[in-house]
């Protein structure tokens, strides 16, 4: 499974950005697929995920109300929606594909994409 994000740039704060990844590959076998983001001498942290149904989606408290995730298994896309951004909100975001086989799981990442949100 390969993952290309794109989206990403140089905004305002308050400003939106909507974030994309397509997939590619055994996509049929992606279950969970989400956002993370890693800044500079941080750990990467959990955004946002979304199951294969597009049920159940997950979100940090930090960006709840203001991201909205969501998927296109036809299409094998996902992407992020994002309103109201801060400077608090400038990391690299990566997308992560989670597949199933054989009772496993095995994770795939993305190259990442730079999100700044200046002040």
């Amino acid at each position: 499974i390969q993952l290309v994000e794109s989206g990403g740039g140089l905004v305002q704060a308050g400003d939106s950005l909507r974030l994309s990844c397509r997939a590619s590959g055994d996509t049929y076998s992606i279950n969970t697929m989400g956002w993370y983001r890693q800044g500079s001498g941080k750990e990467r942290e959990l955004v946002a995920t979304i199951t294969r149904s597009g049920h159940k989606k997950v979100y940090a408290d930090s960006v709840k109300g203001r991201f909205t995730i969501s998927r296109d298994n036809d299409r094998a896309t996902m992407d992020l929606q994002m309103n109201s951004l801060t400077p608090e909100d400038t990391d690299v975001y990566y997308c992560k594909a989670v597949q199933g086989s054989w009772g496993r799981d095995y994770d795939y990442w993305g190259q990442g994409t730079q999100v700044t949100v200046s002040s």
